[in-house]
C-alpha cells in the first residue's frame, strides 16, 4: 500500500535526507505529494520534478515568479507565502515530515496536526513555544506524533508506553559540540566557522550553532517534557562525545535501555517513515570494536549557560520557553552575521527572559496560537533591542 508523504522544509538537511530515503525505497512504497521551502527555488524545483509532486509552497513570496518559471512545463500547484505553507500542510497525507527550522514551522505543523495526519516531528520549536497548545491539538484531532530528533526518537523506541509508571527518568545524550573542551575565556572570540564545525553531525547552520552553545540540548529537554509527559526533575542530560547512544530510559528496577547506532539522521527519519515497521537505510553499520570505548560526563553549565536557561524556562512554565526560543533565534542569526560574539547568544537569551518576565501573562501558558505568535514577536523585539545596545 502506497503511503503519501508531504515534507515541510524539503530543502533543509532533514528534508534532503528524507528524500534520499524515499528515493531508495521500494517502488510504490511512498508517493511524495507536497514539498515546501523558504527560498531555495533551484533545489525545490529539482525535487518537485524528480518526485512528480502535486504541489509545492515557497515561503518567500519574492521567489514565486522564479519558481513558476522553473516549473512551467509541469502540472504542479504552486503556493506561496506563510498562507501557502499552511494550505499545503492542510492537504491530507499519510505522513507529514515537519522539518521547517524555527518558529516559522509552528503554524504549518499545527495545520498538519489539524488534519489528523501522522506527523513526523523534526521541528522542536512547536513544543518549545507552544507545548500545551500543540499537544492538546494532537489529542483533539487524533494525530499520531512521531519524534524525529535522534534523542527523542531513541526514547520513543525504548520507552514502555503501556507502563509509563515504571520509568524513573529519561537521559538525553549530547555530543558536547565543537567546544566541549574549550576554555571559557577562549569562547569569547571563537569564529562563525569554528562554531559551525560540528565534530560528529552534519546539520544546517542554525542547528549547528545551537549544538555549539548546547541550546539545542536545552530545547530538546523542553521538548522531551511535553512529548513524554515528564517533569524537569525526571530528565537528565549527559555529554557523550561519540554520539553512539542517542538517549536512554532508566526504569524503577535499575534497568537502563539505550538506543544506539551510527550518528546519521537517516536512522530516526527512516524509523518515522516506516513506523510501526522498519525500513532498510544506507546508514553505516555500527562496529563496536571500531568504536572501542564510549565516554560520558556532566555538561559544564558555566561554559554552556544555554542549557541552564532552558531548564529554568521549563521549570518556570508559562511563556518562558517561547521567549527563550525567540531570543535564541535572533541571537544566533546575529552571531552568524558577525554582529555579536559567541557568548553573547546566551547573554541575549537571559536578558530577554529577564525583561519579558513582567510582560502580560508571562507566567501563564499561551491561550492559543495567536498568543504564541504575539509573545514570540515581543521576545524578538526585546532580543533585538538588547543586541543593539551591546
Amino acid at each position: 500500500m502506497t503511503r503519501s508523504v508531504s515534507i515541510l522544509g524539503s530543502t533543509g538537511s532533514i528534508g534532503v535526507n528524507t528524500l534520499d530515503l524515499l528515493r531508495r525505497a521500494e517502488d510504490g512504497a511512498f508517493k511524495v505529494i507536497g514539498l515546501t521551502a523558504h527560498r531555495n527555488v533551484d533545489l525545490l524545483a529539482k525535487q518537485a520534478i524528480e518526485f512528480n509532486v502535486d504541489a509545492v509552497a515557497i515561503a518567500d513570496t519574492s521567489c514565486v515568479v522564479a519558481l513558476r518559471d522553473r516549473l512551467s512545463a509541469h502540472s504542479i500547484d504552486i503556493l506561496s507565502g506563510p498562507e501557502g505553507l499552511i494550505e499545503l500542510a492542510q492537504r491530507t497525507a499519510d505522513i507529514t515530515m515537519a522539518a521547517i527550522v524555527g518558529a516559522a514551522g509552528l503554524e504549518p505543523t499545527l495545520a498538519a496536526v489539524g488534519q489528523g495526519n501522522t506527523v513526523a516531528l523534526a521541528n522542536k520549536e512547536c513544543l518549545v513555544c507552544a507545548g500545551e497548545t500543540f499537544m492538546d491539538a494532537v489529542k483533539r484531532h487524533g494525530a499520531i506524533l512521531l519524534p524525529v530528533d535522534s534523542e527523542h526518537n531513541a526514547i520513543f523506541q525504548v520507552l514502555d508506553k503501556e507502563r509509563p509508571q515504571g520509568v524513573r527518568r529519561l537521559i538525553l545524550t549530547a555530543s558536547g559540540g565543537p567546544f566541549r573542551e574549550t576554555p571559557l575565556s577562549v569562547l569569547e572570540t571563537v569564529s562563525r566557522e569554528d562554531a559551525l564545525a560540528h565534530p560528529v553531525w552534519s546539520m544546517g547552520a542554525k542547528i549547528s550553532i545551537d549544538s555549539a552553545t548546547l541550546m539545542n540540548k536545552g530545547l530538546e529537554l523542553i521538548e522531551a517534557a511535553w512529548l513524554f509527559e515528564r517533569p524537569s526533575s525526571e530528565i537528565d542530560v549527559v555529554v557523550h562525545p561519540q554520539s553512539i547512544i542517542h538517549s536512554m530510559v532508566e526504569y524503577l528496577d535499575g534497568s537502563v535501555l539505550a538506543q544506539m547506532g551510527s550518528p546519521d539522521m537517516r536512522t530516526p527519519i527512516g524509523y518515522a517513515l516506516a513506523w510501526p515497521d522498519r525500513m532498510e537505510t544506507p546508514v553505516e553499520q555500527l562496529n563496536f570494536a571500531k568504536v572501542g570505548q564510549m565516554t560520558f560526563f556532566d555538561p559544564d553549565l558555566e561554559r554552556f549557560p544555554a542549557l541552564r536557561l532552558a531548564r529554568e524556562a521549563l521549570e518556570a512554565g508559562g511563556q518562558a520557553a517561547c521567549v527563550l526560543n525567540a531570543a535564541n533565534e535572533v541571537a544566533v542569526e546575529a552571531f552568524l552575521k558577525g554582529n555579536i560574539g559567541f557568548l553573547d547568544i546566551a547573554r541575549t537569551c537571559e536578558a530577554a527572559l529577564e525583561k519579558m518576565a513582567g510582560f502580560g501573562d508571562f507566567s501563564r501558558s499561551p491561550a492559543d496560537m495567536e498568543a504564541v505568535i504575539h509573545t514570540d514577536q515581543r521576545a524578538r523585539d526585546t532580543a533585538h533591542g538588547h543586541i543593539v545596545n551591546l
